[in-house]
């Protein structure tokens, strides 16, 4: 059975992530290590990681990960912005790795003036440099298959694929699948036999093996519309089945799934995240496997 979790607020303290995600009854959680906006960040202090990894073991709450700054681009063709992005994820692991989390998810990067070729020969070139600087971490980069916005990389799974053929040491190399992402790249995933086809490309581009993850999100676009916005689960373009799908495909029981679904309440006063768990543990029920 697959574990199912939330991007949660670091606000108050790093643990408090894990704590909220305890109160709604999760079993995994996502964070920021940092400010997502901003490069810099205060140094983590023992006190920030002693409080965060006492409260995963007090909770029971499991395999943690995080989410870079929406800053960092490995693809930009600008020296010193591609310079400053390495730097930049190189202390994005060293934070992962003191807090104790599996992953950090990551966007591959964007083109922005240059070409695709050219974006992704940079992110290669990136990736390397960071996984040599971070030698003998634990914490893996857990790339993001995206939407295709603007000259944003990893909407095609030959993009991801290409990434992990040319690392020079791709060990720590995983990806994380977003459904409204690959949905709005033009993936179809909400018929079974759309989604059982989406998944072999993807085993044959990149491989089911490097899936550490997934990111359960509806989407507010249209199919193909290469525009990353969130809905809540079966609210959205998506619908219901998609998730069906994923949550009872036995290839991927195991992994950590966590939603990124917009935050507040619902009229009713009911906190979203507890309406789309509930949600996608009424579908995890419905059958017991995908193929």
């Amino acid at each position: 059975m697959p574990l199912l979790g939330a991007h949660m607020s670091i606000a108050g303290g790093y643990y408090k992530a894990v704590e909220a995600a305890a109160e709604f009854g999760m079993d995994c959680v996502q964070i920021f290590t940092k400010n997502n906006n901003q490069w810099r960040a205060k140094p983590l202090t023992d006190e920030d990681v002693d409080l965060f990894r006492e409260s995963l073991d007090r909770t029971g709450v499991r395999r943690p990960c995080a989410h870079d700054s929406y800053l960092i681009n490995l693809g930009s063709p600008k020296d010193d912005l591609w310079q400053k992005s390495v730097d930049a994820f190189v202390v994005e692991l060293e934070r992962a790795e003191a807090l104790g989390l599996e992953g950090v998810v990551a966007h591959p990067g964007s083109f922005v003036d240059s070409s695709e070729e050219e974006g992704l020969a940079r992110i290669v070139a990136g990736l390397d440099e960071v996984l040599d600087r971070t030698a003998g971490q634990s914490v893996e980069v857990w790339l993001e298959t995206t939407a295709g916005q603007g000259t944003n990389l990893g909407h095609r799974f030959d993009h991801l694929g290409y990434l992990v053929e040319n690392v020079q040491d791709a060990s720590r190399i995983g990806v994380c699948i977003d459904t409204c992402h690959v949905f709005a790249a033009g993936y179809a995933i909400q018929e079974r036999k759309d989604y059982l086809a989406t998944m072999r490309e993807f085993d044959k581009l990149v491989g089911l093996d490097r899936v550490r993850a997934f990111h359960l999100n509806d989407s507010k676009k249209p199919f193909a519309s290469r525009v990353d916005r969130h809905d809540h689960i079966g609210l959205g373009e998506i619908g219901e089945a998609a998730f069906e799908h994923v949550l009872n495909d036995r290839r991927f029981a195991k992994l950590p799934m966590y939603m990124e679904t917009p935050k507040k309440e619902t009229e009713e006063g009911e906190h979203w995240d507890a309406v789309n768990l509930r949600k996608l543990r009424s579908l995890l029920k419905k059958r017991k496997k995908t193929r």
